[in-house]
């Protein structure tokens, strides 16, 4: 199964390290990162998810929150957890699914057999609070994720959902966004009262007007 941008996402029972969820359900009115590491106790995997165990506050500051998929059992999470919380020094408070039959990578398309038919890749998906899918990165099992990249793409489409402007390359918080094209130059003058510089009549740039 293919999921593109703006599917609803699918979805599924799941046992996990917090016990079973109905993933609709769990995921509520929050934001979701939902990814996949290829095996538990493995020395990649261990500093991913140990950061994303830092990062709790920084993603509940966005409304959101994290959700992790392997294809090993609910009892090696739990013994893997213990090595991360140990060697990271973070507590690691999200559910982590036991996916031994593949179903939900599967559905999520996150085994690639090319890559290895055994372990998943390193999918991210992220999902808003209308269960649609608004980003996916894939990752080989070899290279481990940019986590900070992923909390500034959500930043980036929170921003985007409000107002009319797009971000621009390497963008972060607090700097300076792109009109899009469709705003007209006299909507544009309404729209941002801090006004805006025109580089060409179709790249516009304007202060980041939520600061």
């Amino acid at each position: 199964m293919s999921l593109l941008l703006g599917d609803t996402a699918p979805d599924f029972d799941a046992e996990t390290t917090q016990g079973k969820i109905s993933f609709h359900d769990w995921a509520g009115d929050d934001w979701v990162v939902f990814f996949s590491h290829p095996a538990d106790f493995t020395p990649v995997c261990t500093t991913e998810l140990g950061f994303t165990a830092k990062l709790k506050d920084e993603l509940a500051a966005r409304g959101a929150k994290a959700l992790v998929i392997s294809v090993d059992s609910v009892e090696d999470h739990k013994k893997w957890i213990e090595d991360i919380e140990e060697t990271q020094g973070a507590s690691v408070s999200f559910p982590i699914i036991a996916d031994t039959e593949k179903k939900i990578a599967t559905l999520y398309n996150m085994i690639h057999p090319k890559a290895d038919p055994k372990v998943t890749v390193r999918a991210v998906y992220v999902i808003d609070p209308n269960k649609k899918i608004r980003a996916s990165i894939i990752y080989p099992p070899s290279a481990g994720r940019n986590f900070n990249e992923i909390l500034r793409l959500i930043d980036s489409m929170q921003l985007t959902d409000g107002y009319k402007v797009a971000t621009p390359v390497n963008w972060q918080q607090g700097e300076d966004v792109i009109i899009v094209p469709s705003v007209s130059d006299e909507d544009a003058d309404k729209l941002f009262p801090k006004g805006y510089t025109t580089v060409k009549p179709y790249l516009r740039v304007t202060p980041q007007p939520n600061k």
